[in-house]
């Protein structure tokens, strides 16, 4: 049955006429003076990235954030405006590939045009958002790049450091090497990618004798840093004898590799090759002490592979806390662009070098066998380059002291779908790890800890603070950015040296999840009427925010305010194109929304999404 029209003209341009009329009567301003005196009912707004165009899956989020707050809540807006997506846009503009350039470039003159690029799509937000009918005040936004929203910031992480929370470690960190940053935990887990690799068997001669250790690795890129080979103490291992020379094995693989065709000359527990030497496989970085011998670990399985693997501390969590036991040597030779420097692969991207490398060891002698295989590996979310696992310094927030309460806290929450919160949030939270806080970049809030050359640090946690602490003359305005906050000096109460801003900015997630302080610059200001603020009663993103969003918002709450910033959280599936693809505008598969307004209108568009496949998975 085909109804009859309700009016000729085109629908964008009725539904525009309706739009002016709720801007002259000023309708979000009536809803919300509606409830006066009634029960404060606070939402929270999940602060999207200003300097990217919006996408149909906002349009989702936005219509079931409307459907439970057009009549309850005042609504503010808010904007992300630091971390890498904008840094990445300007670079592009600029016509810059790494952080030499953009150096060289000015931090200061890269930073203003950050900053210039944050807000060159908010007409277009605005607009859809408008278009869509999405009720919420968008003249009055929390910015993440305000003095005031970095003050509060700032005031969360003085806390977290002056608490013992904050430390500086040495761990290994997944790298991007184009970003020239290492990620935290919860970022690593939105970029993992099915890849084809190379996986090699490598023959390892011992030193004293014509006899070789067999070594499989999915990463031969790595055996330029190995500096030792590692065992199950308590797995059987087999000495044998195959096509003439003789092998070390793991026992219940042995068949696997080498197939039924060996002679088995002795088994012994794995424990009894500790310490045994063997020739370094690629001689081309030198150990500053002792290496090239066996380890044990209970970390190496025989699930597959040969039962002997090998390792390199300068690449892998594992590797590196073996290393730590043995006191081995971290042999690094590759820069911090992911590219080899002394070795025949100088100036290769790592990974791109893994053939190159095959053909060396088959030339050499050192390959067994080769064959490709194919799993998960992790890239950058951001922009897709394979991380690194890296021995890098990195600043951390010590979140496994809280893991009880936030297990405790994240059950208080009102999940809907309830599987999110109970398995996969829950999960998350029950294997939480140290939060990876710092970044080496430029456009980001700047961690607020100084240190002297004697080693003693210290945090600021106001511009006040910062004012009266500063050798310099500063005002109360300073631009809390880089470089300006790097030009400030405080004089050491240990030593009476002059301390020095440490030069890293913060993971943009902290920003993210300090919203519920920062939009009200707590506790500078609204410290006295803080209730009627916070917890949120209600917040709504996707599902791709829960070790996102969801994560930073909870654990920054819960350490400031020992609770969780939300009491519910309705969780909207994503929006796949025909292929079950995530749409997305850097794969090509998004859909316009301002083509769907204009050709079907927002109310059937906002219907259609909620009606025509599940928002959620039940």
């Amino acid at each position: 049955m085909k109804f009859k029209p309700l009016s000729e003209a085109p629908v964008a341009e009725r539904e525009k006429k309706v739009s002016r009329f709720w801007d002259e009567v000023d309708i979000l301003k009536k809803t919300v003076d509606n409830r006066e005196g009634r029960e404060p009912y606070i939402f929270y707004e999940g602060p999207p990235t200003a300097n990217g165009s919006p996408g149909i899956h906002h349009v989702i989020a936005r219509t079931l954030k409307d459907t439970v707050c057009r009549f309850q809540v005042k609504r503010k807006a808010g904007w992300d405006t630091h971390g890498l997506p904008v840094e990445i846009e300007v670079e592009k503009r600029l016509k810059l590939s790494n952080k030499y350039e953009i150096e060289e470039y000015g931090i200061a003159e890269f930073n203003e045009k950050c900053r210039e690029s944050v807000f060159s799509y908010e007409k277009q937000w605005r607009e859809m958002t408008e278009r869509m009918a999405y009720s919420i005040d968008l003249d009055n936004p929390y910015i993440t790049l305000d003095n005031n929203y970095i003050e509060s910031v700032w005031w969360i992480l003085d806390k977290f450091f002056k608490e013992g929370y904050i430390y500086e470690g040495h761990k290994i960190l997944p790298y991007c090497s184009r970003c020239g940053t290492g990620l935290a935990s919860h970022e690593v887990a939105l970029g993992y990618k099915e890849i084809k690799t190379n996986t090699v068997t490598v023959k390892f001669k011992r030193k004293d004798k014509d006899e070789y250790f067999l070594v499989w690795t999915t990463t031969p890129w790595t055996l330029a840093s190995n500096v030792a080979l590692t065992v199950n103490p308590n797995e059987i291992y087999l000495r044998v004898k195959y096509q003439d020379t003789i092998y070390y094995i793991e026992k219940h693989l042995s068949k696997t590799v080498l197939g039924e065709d060996f002679e088995v000359l002795e088994e012994m527990p794995g424990k009894d090759l500790e310490y045994i030497e063997y020739e370094q496989i690629m001689p081309f970085v030198k150990a500053d002490k002792k290496a090239f011998f066996v380890t044990l670990a209970d970390y190496v399985t025989v699930e597959d592979g040969t039962g002997i693997v090998h390792t390199a501390p300068a690449f892998g969590e594992d590797d590196y806390n073996t290393g730590r036991k043995y006191d081995l040597p971290v042999l690094q030779p590759v820069d911090e662009n992911g590219k080899f420097i002394t070795t025949p692969w100088e100036g290769m991207f790592v990974m791109d070098a893994d053939w190159d490398i095959i053909v060396w060891l088959d030339k050499e002698g050192k390959l067994f066998k080769k064959q490709k295989m194919e799993h998960n590996y992790p890239h950058c979310w951001r922009c897709s380059t394979p991380l690194l696992y890296y021995a890098k310094p990195s600043w951390y927030i010590e979140v496994t002291k809280m893991k009880d309460k936030l297990v405790e806290n994240n059950k208080k929450i009102e999940w809907y779908p309830d599987y999110v919160g109970e398995k996969r949030f829950g999960n998350w939270l029950e294997n939480v790890n140290d939060w990876a806080l710092s970044r080496n970049r430029y456009w980001g809030t700047p961690l607020n800890i100084w240190r002297c050359d004697c080693g003693h640090t210290t945090s600021i946690g106001s511009r006040q603070e910062l004012v009266d602490k500063a050798i310099e003359k500063i005002d109360l305005d300073i631009e809390l950015h880089r470089p300006f906050v790097d030009d400030v000096h405080l004089k050491c109460e240990k030593c009476g040296g002059t301390m020095t801003r440490v030069p890293e900015v913060i993971d943009c997630w902290f920003d993210s999840g300090s919203m519920p302080f920062g939009q009200h610059h707590y506790p500078f200001e609204n410290k006295e009427n803080f209730h009627e603020l916070f917890p949120a009663d209600f917040i709504c993103e996707g599902i791709d925010q829960t070790r996102g969003w969801f994560y930073s918002l909870i654990v920054i709450s819960t350490f400031v305010m020992g609770v969780s910033s939300y009491k519910r959280c309705l969780v909207n599936d994503l929006i796949l194109d025909k292929d079950g693809q995530k749409m997305s505008k850097s794969k090509g598969n998004s859909v316009d929304p301002f083509e769907m307004f204009d050709k079907y209108g927002a109310d059937a568009l906002r219907w259609y999404l909620m009606y025509v496949s599940p928002v959620w998975t039940p």
